[in-house]
């Protein structure tokens, strides 16, 4: 009996490790949650636990299958379900459960009550940002598939097409040693004349006050995103989300209502998106951010993941006694 148990609690421990929620920090020293399942897309320095560009390789698939060799696979969201799904069916059984609990986040630290009016005036005095601009937010570090590329095109059709000067856009995000791509976005930048226009910005301890002084916030990922975090944070802080119909982020968002989805890999249909946004008055813009938070509380609150989680976890160890 107690080798029964000591067996358990390895089996128990290892499953923790795997599929539990761990507490990971991102670069506001602010803890997020983020599950055993997390697919991430592969990079020059980046570690990677699955890439949906990596089916051909037999021996990374292998790999990557060690996810759902377990009693209990927890799925961030419906797009990472049907992924399991459709790549790994033949190990999932009558006797493995496959859930879908989405992901959270924190709603009191993403929260326009808690950022204090003198931390977005220090912020905007900072950068040189004007009040009077119209002010794009794209977070994300500095790799090719967050589609920084057609995001820098689409704010030159802004400016030829569409005829709008009067706009801010930050980019927020490291390159990560990938020194090569982020020349080729700065050259972009000087050759679309965007110099006044964009302000690159490696690292902003508290993102909460970048989203704040925000008057949208863009995802423009040319591959699907996993869950898409900027998303629901973006929606959790009252701001518009505008992001590419892929993965997650078209169950993150309301179309129309929360926010927006444009075409993915489509710098016209990002730029025609940007423009509406842009026309549209103060009012119309603060409803949408009112629906985002609405749908945050709802259904992407840190609090409801760790229940849904744990309660699965009770489940599963009443099963194994």
């Amino acid at each position: 009996m107690i080798v029964e148990k000591r067996h358990y609690f390895i089996f128990a421990s290892l499953t923790l490790l795997l599929f539990n929620i761990t507490c990971a920090k991102y670069e506001n020293n602010t803890p997020w949650p983020t599950r055993g399942w997390e697919i991430s897309k592969p990079d020059l320095e980046g570690m990677s636990l699955d890439s949906l560009s990596s089916f051909s390789n037999k021996l990374k698939r292998f790999y990557n299958s060690v996810m759902v060799r377990s009693d209990l696979v927890i799925a961030g969201s419906n797009f990472i379900f049907n992924h399991i799904h459709k790549n790994y069916s033949y190990l999932i059984t009558a006797k493995k459960k496959l859930v879908v609990i989405f992901r959270g986040i924190n709603t009191e630290y993403y929260s326009n009550v808690s950022i204090a009016h003198e931390k977005i005036n220090k912020f905007f005095s900072k950068f040189n940002l004007s009040s009077e601009t119209f002010k794009i937010l794209l977070p994300g570090r500095l790799t090719r598939w967050k589609g920084q590329e057609m995001f820098i095109e689409s704010l030159s059709l802004l400016k030829t097409k569409y005829n709008k000067e009067n706009f801010q856009a930050i980019i927020l995000g490291s390159h990560q040693g990938r020194n090569v791509y982020y020349k080729k976005l700065l050259s972009m930048v000087e050759k679309n004349r965007l110099n006044k226009n964009v302000i690159f910005l490696s690292y902003f301890k508290e993102l909460p006050v970048v989203y704040y002084a925000a008057d949208v916030i863009v995802s423009s990922s040319i591959e699907p995103e996993a869950f898409g975090r900027v998303a629901v944070e973006a929606q959790s802080m009252e701001k518009p989300i505008l992001a590419s119909d892929l993965g997650g982020s078209k169950e993150t968002i309301i179309d129309g209502k929360s926010g927006f989805l444009f075409k993915n890999n489509n710098t016209n249909s990002l730029a025609e998106h940007l423009n509406s946004i842009i026309e549209m008055d103060k009012s119309k813009l603060q409803s949408i951010g009112n629906e985002g938070r609405k749908n945050v509380l709802k259904k992407f609150d840190v609090e409801k993941m760790c229940h849904s989680t744990f309660v699965e976890y009770q489940k599963l160890i009443s099963h194994k006694k």
